[in-house]
């Protein structure tokens, strides 16, 4: 069959790279996908009814949503409209990501453990509770803000800040409600699983570097790199997010009556008690982790996803390599606040060449050169039988790419790498 993976970015490149790997598909659309992402052919449609009819003028049988943004407009709802086979939730069950409130209310509601927190409609009242609750503290913009409305505030004024920036319109309309939540101190670990409305599955664990700067400093980004599996989630461990977070967010979801036939992903810090504590639902692949998850996946993902869309999860057994993947971001110097675009990138195929496998993010083609035409740029992942052996397999794929200001952290999955030696 055909597929279409809506996206354009590295989360994206990923999913229609090993999409593209079943050998029940002939051919992987993206739309709007890159014409630098080899074998897949870009769609320049973003009209969700028009991309329905090219769907089904083009003999797709199944189509796969990268983005959160889509979900949340209800892309899902418009395809299976006209009968056909689309991965991820409807829209009212895309709220999960789409509102924080929304999620902290579920999370209550079903007895997820997470961090204490308040909703607010005005900087008053919002800057009243950060007083009582004192810093460090955690400011969220309510809804999508391309990860960018999160605040981790040490200090009252950072948090006064950030809740000015999201009531005087920094991120539109999704900072018009405010969440203002307990900092929880501890380790992070991302946990994706596929939820078919019956049955729940999780994926290989993850851990993602979201700051900046080298020892997870600096601003928040969209992450600059990830790997797996996370040394954090031991089997104990998977024990405790199996009983206290999956298995309630299955119930949550048959109980809420939501449509969820996708993946969740869900953003945990594991406490000094060990506790696992849920940061954050989004209802798609996360990025970068995919792009560390999906190398060490030996299972056709398409049967995957079309078990979890026929509610037959409980059937598939996922297999994992044995082997640790480490991805590294290659981004535009000045990310995550402003960059220049437009400078041409060398030693892709050398970097391919060492193994390495570059899924391209933030490109474009022009007059036959790739250029960088995003913050994050690429994503390079590399396989090794120990942690430190993937961390040098990307770095030495890394060390091959270059363009006028590219940056990149120079110490991915430093945490797994201190607890192997």
């Amino acid at each position: 069959m055909n597929v279409l993976v809506v996206g354009g970015g590295g989360r994206e490149h990923a999913l229609a790279w090993k999409l593209a790997q079943s050998p029940k598909v002939e051919k992987v659309f993206a739309a709007p996908g890159n014409p630098l992402w080899k074998g897949i052919e870009p769609v320049a449609i973003t009209d969700f009814e028009e991309l329905a009819q090219f769907a089904k003028e083009n003999g797709v049988g199944f189509t796969m949503v990268g983005p959160e943004v889509p979900l949340c407009e209800g892309i899902v709802d418009v395809f299976r409209a006209h009968d056909l086979k689309i991965f991820g939730p409807d829209k009212n069950a895309a709220q999960l990501e789409g509102s924080k409130a929304y999620a902290k209310e579920f999370m209550l509601r079903h007895g997820i453990p997470t961090a204490g927190s308040g909703t607010f409609t005005n900087a008053q009242e919002a800057s009243a509770y950060v007083k009582e609750m004192g810093a460090p503290i955690v400011i969220k913009a309510d809804g999508l803000a391309a990860g960018k409305g999160v605040t981790v505030a040490m200090t009252e004024e950072e948090a006064l800040a950030a809740i000015d920036e999201c009531f005087t319109g920094a991120f539109g309309v999704a900072g018009e409600r405010v969440v203002v939540e307990e900092f929880l101190d501890g380790e992070e670990a991302s946990i994706l699983a596929f939820v078919d409305g019956k049955t729940i599955k999780p994926l290989a664990s993850s851990q993602d570097h979201k700051r900046r700067f080298e020892g997870d400093k600096g601003p928040n980004t969209g992450g600059m790199g990830a790997y797996s599996p996370a040394p954090v989630v031991t089997d104990d461990m998977w024990t405790k997010i199996d009983e206290t977070v999956l298995q309630p967010f299955l119930k949550g979801v048959q109980a809420d009556n939501l449509d969820f036939h996708g993946i969740v992903f869900i953003g945990i810090m594991v406490d000094k008690n060990g506790i696992p504590k849920v940061l954050e639902f989004n209802v798609r692949f996360g990025d970068p982790e995919t792009e560390a998850v999906l190398p060490r996946l030996e299972n056709d993902l398409l049967d995957a996803m079309l078990a979890t869309v026929d509610e037959k999860l409980a059937e598939f057994e996922f297999q994992w390599a044995d082997k640790h993947s480490v991805c590294v971001i290659m981004a535009s110097g000045g990310y995550p606040a402003s960059y220049e675009k437009g400078k041409e990138i060398s030693g892709i195929a050398a970097a391919e060449e060492t193994g390495a496998i570059v899924f391209q993010a933030g490109t474009k083609l022009e007059d036959g050169k790739t250029l960088n035409n995003g913050g994050r740029v690429l994503a390079v992942s590399a396989l090794g039988d120990t942690i430190g052996e993937a961390v040098e397999n990307a770095y030495k794929g890394v060390e091959q790419i270059s363009w006028d200001a590219a940056v990149y952290r120079k110490d991915i999955a430093y945490r797994a790498l201190e607890r192997e030696q």
